[in-house]
C-alpha cells in the first residue's frame, strides 16, 4: 500500500488539477465567484436564469433538455429546495449529457425509492462505523503512510502530497479496490464522464473499464466477501417495488460509482480549502494547535465559508413560489449554497473565516434527504489529517517565497491550486 500511496506519479498531477477538472465539464469560473455570487443575492433571493447565465460563465451546455431556469441564492430558498426533495427534484441529473448512463445511483432519486436505496449502504456510513471501520481499516493508516513520507521532506505541496492522495485511497481501498488500482481506476472514471464532445470515443472505453473494474470486483465479493462496502451492499436488503430483495450487480455498480466519484473528489477540494484558510489566518493554526477540539470547528467552517461543490441543480415538478418568488413546474433550480452559506440574514459578517463563529447549520454537505451520504468520512478524513499535521509539523507554515494562490476551478468544482508549505 505505502509505494503506491507515496508514488512520484505524474498522474496526481493530471487527475487532481481543480482547473483541468472543471475544463473537462466545460464550467471554467477562474474569478471570485463569491463576490460574485453574493452581488447576485443582494438582486434577489432568487433571480431567473442558470448559475452560468446569471455570472457570464461560458462553456458547453450540459443539458440535453432545455427549460426555464432559476437560481436559489439565499439561504432559506436553499433550504427549501434542498428539504423538499420530492418537489425540488433530483431528476434535474437526468438532462445530463452522459448521465442516464451511469445507471441507478442514489443521485437521481426521490422520496421512498431513495430512502430504501440509501438504506443499503446506510450502516457502513453512520458516525459510528466511521469511528470503528474506516478509521481502524484505512484512514489511521493511510494519513500515517502520507505524513510519514512528508517527514522526509522540508517542503511540500500539501495539495498533491496529502490532499489528493489521502481521500482518493481511503475511499477506493473502503470500496474494495486494491490499493494499486485507485489511479487507474479515477483516471478512467472522469474521462468516462467528461463532457468534450470530440472524446466520445475515449469517454465509451473508459466506461467500459470503469464496468470491467468494478464488475470484477462485484462477481469477487459475491464468491467471496470480504470487511469492505461492496461486500456489505451485496448483502444488505433492498426494500424495492417489488419487495424486499438483494441488490443487482447494476445497482451495486452504480452506487460504487457515485461514492468513488464524489469521495475521491469533494474531500480532497475540501481539505485543501480548510488547511490554506488555516495558515493563511495563522492565529487559527495556533488555536488548533492549542485546543484540538477546535479542529471540528475549522472543518465545519471552512465547509460554510468556501464549498467545494457550490451550485446543484434541481427539477421543480409542481408550481411554486420559493422565498417569495413564483416558479413554473418543469423549471430547472440551480441551487447556489454558495450563496446560501454567505447570507448576511443567517451569518454576521459571512465572508469572513471565523472558526469561533457560533455554528449552525449550514449547506455545505447539502441539506434533508440528499445530504450528503459520505459526510462523517469526509469530516474524519480532514479532521484527522489536519490533527496529524498538528502533531508533526506544529510551526508548518506557508511558503512565502511560493507563487500566489488561489481558489479556482469551476462552479460545480472550486479548490486550491496548491499550497506550498515549510513543513518546519
Amino acid at each position: 500500500m505505502e509505494s503506491t500511496v507515496t508514488a512520484q506519479d505524474e498522474r496526481y498531477g493530471e487527475l487532481f488539477d481543480v482547473k483541468k477538472e472543471a475544463a473537462a465539464h466545460g464550467n471554467v469560473a477562474d474569478f471570485d465567484t463569491n463576490a460574485a455570487m453574493n452581488a447576485l443575492r443582494e438582486r434577489g433571493p432568487v433571480l431567473p436564469g442558470s448559475l452560468r447565465e446569471l455570472l457570464g460563465v461560458q462553456g458547453r451546455n450540459q443539458y440535453t433538455i432545455e427549460r426555464p431556469t432559476f437560481t436559489a441564492l439565499s439561504f432559506k430558498a436553499c433550504e427549501t429546495a434542498f428539504r423538499l426533495n420530492e418537489v425540488f427534484t433530483s431528476f434535474a441529473y437526468n438532462d445530463m449529457s452522459g448521465f442516464p448512463n451511469r445507471g441507478p445511483i442514489m443521485l437521481n432519486r426521490i422520496g421512498a425509492d431513495h430512502r430504501e436505496f440509501r438504506a443499503t449502504g446506510r450502516s457502513m456510513f453512520v458516525k459510528p462505523a466511521m469511528t470503528n471501520w474506516w478509521r481502524p481499516n484505512w484512514i489511521d493508516e493511510t494519513v500515517e503512510t502520507l505524513l510519514a513520507r512528508l517527514e522526509r521532506q522540508d517542503r511540500a505541496d500539501l495539495n498533491m502530497d496529502l490532499c489528493a492522495r489521502l481521500p482518493l485511497h481511503v475511499v477506493s481501498r473502503g470500496v474494495g479496490l486494491q490499493a494499486d488500482d485507485a489511479l487507474v481506476f479515477r483516471n478512467h472514471l472522469l474521462k468516462s464522464i467528461g463532457g468534450d464532445p470530440e472524446s466520445a470515443d475515449q469517454r465509451r472505453a473508459s466506461g467500459e473499464i470503469v464496468e470491467r473494474m468494478l464488475g470484477d470486483l462485484i462477481a469477487e465479493r459475491r464468491r467471496e466477501p470480504r470487511e469492505d462496502v461492496v461486500s456489505g451492499l451485496i448483502a444488505a436488503d433492498f426494500q424495492s417495488t417489488e419487495g424486499l430483495r438483494k441488490l443487482h450487480d447494476a445497482e451495486v455498480m452504480g452506487f460504487a460509482q457515485h461514492l468513488l466519484l464524489a469521495g475521491g473528489g469533494t474531500t480532497w477540494r475540501q481539505l485543501g480549502v480548510a488547511l490554506h484558510a488555516l495558515l493563511d489566518n495563522y492565529h487559527f493554526w495556533e488555536a488548533c494547535r492549542d485546543d484540538r477540539a477546535l479542529v471540528a470547528d475549522a472543518v465545519e467552517e471552512s465547509v460554510r465559508w468556501n464549498s467545494t461543490g457550490p451550485s446543484f441543480p434541481r427539477l421543480l415538478i409542481e408550481d411554486f413560489e420559493l422565498d417569495g418568488v413564483p416558479i413554473p413546474a418543469w423549471s430547472r433550480v440551480d441551487v447556489c449554497l454558495g450563496a446560501g452559506n454567505r447570507d448576511p440574514e443567517r451569518w454576521d459578517d459571512p465572508d469572513r473565516f471565523d472558526i469561533f463563529r457560533k455554528r449552525q447549520a449550514n449547506l455545505g454537505f447539502g441539506y434533508g434527504p440528499h445530504l450528503c451520504f459520505g459526510q462523517h468520512v469526509a469530516r474524519a478524513l480532514m479532521t484527522c489529517a489536519i490533527n496529524g499535521l498538528l502533531d508533526r509539523f506544529p510551526n508548518m507554515r506557508l511558503d512565502p517565497d511560493a507563487p500566489l494562490q488561489r481558489l479556482t476551478g469551476g462552479l460545480e468544482q472550486r479548490g486550491m491550486s496548491a499550497i506550498p508549505v515549510i513543513l518546519r
